[in-house]
C-alpha cells in the first residue's frame, strides 16, 4: 500500500470509527474493529479493548476479529497490571515499553512473562476518554521494541475517533427513546381526549364530566387511564361498565 492511499484508508478509518448514528450499531463490533485497525496501521501483533464497569472497575474486554486468543488472555493479564492498568488509573497514556527491560519485568511481572511467551516485544495503551468520561482503554501490542511515538499518537487517534462515535451513539440513543417516550404521550393525551369526546356528544354531559368517570373507572379497575381511553375509543368498554358504582356526577 502505498503512503497516499494509507494516508487515505486512515482518514476513512477515523470517519468510520466516528460515524455512529445508525439504530442498529453494535459496539462490540465497533470495539473489534478498531483493533483490528490496530494491528492493520501499526504492524501489531494484536491491540484490544478493556471497558470500565459502571464501579471504576475493569469490566469486559474486546479484541480483533482475526486475532489469536492470546490476545484476550493478555488483556486479562493486564486488567492487574499492564500498559492498560496504568492508563485506566490514570486516564492517560500508557507509553510503549520495551517488554525485556527491567522496567518492565519489575513493574509488571506477571504479564511480561505472559506477552513475551507470546512473541510480544512491547505494549502500551490509550484510554478511550472524552473529557472527564473514560470507557475504557486501547492496548496494542508488538512484535519489535518500541521507536519513539509514533504508534502512541495513532493509536490514540484511532481511540479518539472511537470514543466520539460511541458517545455519539449514546447521546442519539437517549434521543431516540425520548423521542419514543414523548410520542407515546401525545398519542396517549389524543387518545384521553378523543374517549372524553365520544363520551360528552354521547351522554350529553361535559368534557370534564366526561373525564371524570374515565378517571373513576381506571382508579376503581386499577389500570392506566389511557388503556382505559383506548377501551372507550374502539368500544370496549360499555356505557354500563363505566358508571358501574361511579361517585359524582357525570
Amino acid at each position: 500500500m502505498s503512503q497516499e492511499s494509507r494516508e487515505l484508508r486512515f482518514a476513512a478509518t477515523l470517519v468510520e470509527f466516528a460515524d455512529t448514528l445508525i439504530g442498529d450499531f453494535d459496539p462490540a463490533l465497533h470495539l473489534s474493529r478498531l483493533a483490528d485497525r490496530c494491528v492493520e496501521f501499526l504492524g501489531a501483533r494484536g491491540a484490544g479493548v478493556t471497558l470500565l464497569e459502571a464501579n471504576g472497575r475493569p469490566g469486559p474486554v474486546v479484541h480483533g476479529a482475526r486475532q489469536q486468543e492470546s490476545v484476550r488472555e493478555l488483556l486479562e493479564w493486564e486488567q492487574e497490571a499492564g500498559p492498560v492498568h496504568d492508563s485506566l488509573a490514570s486516564g492517560r497514556a500508557a507509553r510503549a515499553v520495551h517488554l525485556a527491560s527491567r522496567e518492565a519485568v519489575t513493574h509488571w511481572p506477571e504479564f511480561t512473562a505472559a506477552a513475551r511467551r507470546f512473541g510480544i516485544a512491547a505494549a502500551y495503551a490509550v484510554p478511550l476518554r472524552r473529557r472527564e468520561t473514560l470507557l475504557g482503554a486501547l492496548s496494542v501490542y508488538t512484535p519489535h521494541p518500541p521507536s519513539g511515538d509514533g504508534g502512541l499518537a495513532i493509536a490514540q487517534s484511532l481511540a479518539d475517533a472511537t470514543t466520539v462515535g460511541l458517545l455519539n451513539h449514546r447521546a442519539y440513543a437517549q434521543y431516540r427513546q425520548l423521542s419514543g417516550q414523548l410520542r407515546e404521550a401525545l398519542a396517549s393525551r389524543v387518545r384521553i381526549e378523543q374517549a372524553k369526546g365520544m363520551l360528552a356528544e354521547r351522554w350529553g354531559t361535559t368534557p370534564d364530566g366526561a373525564f371524570d368517570t374515565l378517571r373513576q373507572y381506571a382508579r376503581r379497575n386499577r389500570r392506566p387511564l389511557d388503556q382505559v381511553a383506548r377501551a372507550v375509543v374502539h368500544r370496549v368498554l360499555t356505557d354500563a361498565q363505566l358508571r358501574a358504582d361511579r361517585s359524582g356526577p357525570a
